[in-house]
């Protein structure tokens, strides 16, 4: 056999070489498809845990805002019941002074206008003056004396200072006095007196 020219031999050889690193990176471009794949199923599994952390983390923030919203209306109300709670005792000493003038003095009425104005002001920022009609509420009254009457026990007689509340929240409770039932020694005293 006629030996090949070496121009012939090198191509052949540099084919072989060709095809084998094609084949080589046939097999590599597999094996990067498949690497491709679990790393397209890892950033999958990643992407849900990173969106369920994001709608968590949503959430949260949602209902921080509510949160501190309430927080900031509560701290609101309690700032305007302590200042109605200061308020007070002006407004028993205006009242005092209206009751006992004299209501011929044309100045009192200034000044009865003024006090209107004053609780009508107190009254649209949410003041309201306890009921004390009817019988004695722990919650709402404060039992400063009881006497003995005809009327029902547990009855208001009298009311010796105005109770008031804002928005739901006691500023003061009404100080009250309460009937109570009329003992069977004072009665039997009385029919005694009576003879």
């Amino acid at each position: 056999m006629a030996e090949e020219p070496k121009d012939q031999k090198k191509e052949n050889t540099e084919n072989k070489h060709g095809q084998a690193a094609k084949e080589a990176d046939q097999g590599g471009a597999e094996e990067e498809k498949e690497s491709k794949e679990e790393e397209k199923l890892v950033s999958e599994k990643d992407y849900l845990e990173l969106k369920d952390r994001l709608l968590r983390l949503a959430a949260e923030f949602d209902n921080y805002k509510k949160r501190a919203a309430k927080e900031n209306e509560n701290a609101k109300l309690l700032g305007k019941a302590e200042l109605m709670r200061k308020l007070l005792p002006t407004l028993d000493e205006f009242e005092l002074a209206l009751s006992v003038s004299s209501k011929e003095n044309k100045e009192i009425k200034g000044f009865e206008m003024i006090f209107s104005n004053f609780l009508d002001t107190l009254k649209s920022e949410g003041l309201e003056v306890i009921e004390t009609d009817g019988r004695y509420d722990p919650y709402k009254h404060e039992i400063i004396l009881t006497k003995e009457s005809d009327k029902e026990e547990g009855s208001i007689l009298e009311v010796v200072r105005k109770g008031y509340m804002l928005n739901g929240i006691l500023l003061r409770p009404a100080t009250v006095i309460v009937a109570k039932a009329k003992s069977q020694t004072s009665g039997e005293a009385e029919g005694k007196n009576k003879k």
